[in-house]
């Protein structure tokens, strides 16, 4: 997914009322990472890959504590997208960052 359209229309699958200026600010908060096909997806039966969801998107960009409650989320949101096979990372993240109402981080 290399553009915010697809982003937005990926989303909106997930979220029939997604706010399409928090998808594009999450899509570009992404930078690179979302032309590149590896890193543009998110792999929900790799722990490390999880792990790493964890500690940079929604510790480190978010601010949010450490605790089982991000584990909880983002076994919810593996849950929520496993129609997809692969998992657009910009959907991943739009979704976390909803659950926690941490919008403001892209304000």
């Amino acid at each position: 997914m290399a553009d915010v359209e697809s982003a937005i229309v990926n989303v909106k699958k997930f979220d029939k009322g997604a706010d399409d200026k928090l998808i594009t600010a999450v899509f570009k908060g992404l930078g690179p990472s979302v032309h590149n096909k590896d890193s543009s997806s998110v792999a929900c039966s790799d722990p490390k890959e999880l792990a790493t969801v964890k500690k940079n998107y929604l510790m480190k960009k978010l601010g949010l504590e450490d605790g089982p409650e991000l584990d909880a989320a983002i076994k919810e949101v593996c849950e929520t997208m496993k129609e997809d096979r692969i998992k657009s990372r910009v959907t991943f993240y739009y979704l976390l960052c909803k659950k926690f109402k941490k919008e403001s981080v892209y304000a």
